[in-house]
């Protein structure tokens, strides 16, 4: 059910005019839209889809053919405006077959990027990017990097947790996030589902279960690979807050070094949270009060972003849930609506 949008511009206001947040809403409580500069004080949305007609002609899911049926880049500024989201920063979701052939994912990449850097330069300031790669191919995907960013003036990169069967962990990836070390990009990944685990429970849609698996495994091998060491200017952020990781941490404390092979232990020099800790997770999907209290025990306030999975969620979805759980004070709130994912896209 959809939340009455006044109900949650005011408690926005109230949690964040207080801070200097309130440029975000009218005097009379009506949300307006931002779009003087990115990054315009208001909540900032890392986790935010859109489908161009080519990636829906390209073999969408029946999903993605449910949820985007009338979607449409007007109707998404207004519900942004209506709640009060002022920049989204947008990428694609399930790769589905399209990355199973190296032309085919060049392709689809590519058209991709340039929908999204359409999008952004048709409403300035309302909305970034995450390029598409054409992974797993490393060659293919540094070329892409390279047109992003230096052509497109991408604001970040996204990934997809794993690739058939290799995670994004892979140290065969090393190159490719070299590069985004070098670019000091911000790097968004989203869940996808491993050959191994796919429709093995036909009660329920795979990603119920197997994206937040999946993500963890993801985060576990990059981090145990070393790649927070060997990477410390890609700034990793987590889909659906880290998946069962903020859960599961207590088994990957260095202090049981029992429980990680001991030739990856140099991955972690400071021990697993310390290396978690440098990453980002945002609150998509799952920002119930559990949930938010687990992620916020594993690392600090700062590392968490707003994110909604929209259109699979709504705006208001996630706000009110945020504000509900009542697990971050005013400052920390202002923090994860705007101010850290502000201090990412610089």
């Amino acid at each position: 059910m959809s939340i009455p949008h006044e109900l949650t511009r005011r408690r926005l206001l109230a949690h964040l005019g207080a801070l200097g947040g309130g440029a975000l809403l009218s005097s009379a409580g009506v949300a307006r839209a931002v779009t003087a500069a990115p990054l315009a004080r208001g909540v900032i949305d890392v986790h935010h889809h859109v489908a161009s007609p080519s990636w829906l002609a390209s073999g969408g899911t029946p999903e993605e053919g449910q949820v985007f049926n009338g979607w449409s880049i007007p109707n998404t500024l207004a519900e942004m405006d209506a709640a009060g989201v002022s920049t989204a920063y947008v990428s694609f979701t399930v790769p589905g077959h399209r990355f199973d052939d190296p032309a085919a994912a060049r392709r689809v990449s590519r058209e991709c990027n340039q929908y999204m850097a359409d999008v952004r330069a048709q409403h300035p300031g309302r909305f970034g990017f995450f390029a598409l790669l054409p992974m797993p191919n490393v060659a293919d995907s540094l070329a892409e990097i390279a047109y992003a960013y230096d052509t497109l003036k991408a604001d970040g990169i996204g990934f997809f947790t794993s690739y058939g069967t290799t995670r994004i962990g892979d140290t065969s990836f090393d190159p490719v996030f070299a590069e985004l070390n070098r670019r000091k990009a911000v790097v968004f990944v989203h869940p996808s589902v491993g050959p191994c685990c796919a429709a093995t429970q036909p009660l329920f849609p795979t990603a119920l279960i197997e994206y937040g698996t999946d993500t963890t495994r993801a985060i576990a091998e990059y981090i145990l690979n070393g790649g927070t060491q060997k990477f410390p200017n890609a700034k990793m952020i987590w889909s659906h807050m880290g998946g069962t990781m903020p859960y599961l941490v207590q088994r990957f404390l260095a202090a049981g070094t029992r429980n990680i092979n001991p030739k990856y232990l140099s991955g972690v020099p400071n021990g697993f949270v310390a290396e978690a800790q440098k990453c980002f997770y945002d609150t998509s999907q799952i920002p119930s009060r559990g949930a938010m209290l687990a992620l916020r025990a594993m690392v600090p306030a700062s590392q968490i972003l707003f994110g909604t999975d929209y259109p699979y969620k709504e705006f208001d979805w996630t706000e009110k849930m945020l504000l509900d759980d009542a697990v971050f004070n005013a400052r920390e709130m202002q923090g994860v609506f705007h101010q850290n994912a502000a201090g990412l896209f610089v």
